[in-house]
C-alpha cells in the first residue's frame, strides 16, 4: 500500500474498500516517498538514507522509505507543497522554506538568532516550548508535521572576489534562498539579493547570472562549488537546522507501533547528522582551502561586528512586529 497520496484522497478514490480488506493476519506494507534537493553524498543528503535505514528496522520493514535526491521530486517550494498535498510523504528543508505552509516558522531561520548550537537544538527540538507549538500550526495549517530537525551549519558567503565589509558588497548580485528572511539575510550583508532555486545555483555561479551565494561549508564542498567560486568568507550569519518533515495524514495512518518505530528512527538520525555536520566544519573549511578557496575570517580583515550590526538592524526593522513574541520564546530558551 502506497501513501504517495494522502489517506483522505485514497478513500476518495475508491480505496476504503481495499483498506478495510487488510485485516488481522494481512501482510502489507506502507511505502513513503522521501524527496529532498540535496546531492546523496552531503550529510543532509545521507541522512535522509540513515533515516530510511532506522524506520525499517523499527518497523520490521512494515515501513519502506524510498529516497528522491537532487529535486527529482520537485524544487524548494514544490516539495514542501507536495508535503502538504502528500503527493510526497517526507522531505526536509529550511525552517525558512516551509514558512510558505505556516509563515511563523519563518522566524527561526533568523540571521543571528542563536547564542550557539546546542541553544539552536534546544529550540528545535519538537518536544520543546517553541517547537511543539510552531508544529501544532504547521499541522493545522497545511497538514504537515515535523517529525525532528538537524543541525545544518552556519551560512557562509561565498563569491569570486573577497569582501570584508557590507559597504563592499553594495549591488553585487548574491543567490538568496527565495524567502523572506534569507532575501533579507543577503541585502542586510550589504548585497543585492536574487531568489534562485537550488537546482539552478550551479549554473547561475558559471554563467555571472549571480556573483555569489550562501551555504554552509558541507552544501559547498558536496557540491564542488569551489570550482565556480572562489573566495569563502566566514559571515556564520545564519545558524540553522532543517527540518524533516511527513504529511500528516500519512502520519495519522500509521499505527501507534509504526509511528514509535519512527520517532526512535528519528532520535537517532537527529542525532548523528547533527554531529556529523559539527564535527566536520573546521576539517571541511580546511578542505576548501586545500582546494584552492580563499578563506576570508576575521584575522584576514573581515569586519564581522559591521556584518552582524547591518543584518540585525534590517531584521528588527522588518520582522519584530511580526515575530517579536517568538523571539523572546526563543531568547528565553536555556
Amino acid at each position: 500500500m502506497s501513501f504517495s497520496l494522502t489517506r483522505r484522497a485514497l478513500l476518495g478514490a475508491g480505496f476504503a474498500a481495499a483498506l478495510a480488506g487488510l485485516g488481522a493476519g494481512a501482510s502489507a506494507q506502507t511505502v513513503l516517498r522521501y524527496g529532498h534537493n540535496n546531492s546523496p553524498d552531503s550529510v543532509v543528503g545521507q541522512q535522509a538514507d540513515w533515516l530510511a535505514g532506522e524506520i525499517a528496522k523499527n518497523t520490521g520493514g512494515s515501513v519502506e522509505v524510498e529516497v528522491y535526491p537532487a529535486s527529482q521530486l520537485g524544487k524548494l517550494q514544490e516539495l514542501a507543497e507536495a508535503v502538504s498535498l502528500g503527493t510526497v510523504a517526507l522531505s526536509h528543508n529550511t525552517a525558512g522554506a516551509y514558512s510558505t505552509l505556516y509563515e511563523p516558522l519563518g522566524a527561526l531561520d533568523t540571521p543571528y538568532l542563536y547564542r550557539d548550537v546546542d541553544h539552536l537544538m534546544k529550540v528545535m527540538d519538537v518536544d520543546g516550548p517553541v517547537m511543539s507549538g510552531l508544529n501544532e500550526g504547521l499541522i493545522a495549517s497545511a497538514g504537515v508535521r515535523v517529525l525532528y530537525a538537524f543541525y545544518f551549519g552556519a551560512r557562509q558567503l561565498t563569491a569570486n572576489e573577497a569582501f570584508h565589509a557590507p559597504a563592499e558588497l553594495a549591488g553585487k548580485k548574491i543567490r538568496a534562498v527565495p524567502f523572506p528572511i534569507y532575501l533579507t539575510a543577503v541585502e542586510g550583508l550589504g548585497a543585492a539579493p536574487v531568489p534562485v532555486d537550488w537546482s539552478e545555483v550551479p549554473t547561475a555561479l558559471a554563467t555571472g547570472v549571480v556573483a555569489g551565494q550562501e551555504n554552509p561549508v558541507n552544501i559547498i564542498l558536496s557540491n564542488k562549488l569551489y570550482d565556480v567560486q572562489s573566495t569563502l568568507m566566514l559571515t556564520g550569519h545564519i545558524a540553522s537546522a532543517e527540518l524533516v518533515v511527513i504529511n500528516e495524514d500519512v502520519w495519522q495512518g500509521l499505527t501507534e507501533e509504526e509511528r514509535e518505530g519512527i520517532r526512535a528512527a528519528a532520535r537517532t538520525v537527529r542525532d548523528r547528522a547533527t554531529a556529523a555536520v559539527r564535527d566536520k566544519e573546521a576539517e571541511q573549511i580546511e578542505e576548501l582551502k586545500s582546494l584552492g578557496m580563499t578563506v576570508i575570517g576575521p584575522e584576514e580583515g573581515l569586519d564581522l561586528d559591521a556584518f552582524r550590526t547591518s543584518v540585525k538592524a534590517l531584521v528588527h526593522e522588518r520582522f519584530d512586529e511580526k515575530y517579536g513574541d517568538l523571539y523572546a520564546k526563543i531568547d528565553a530558551v536555556k
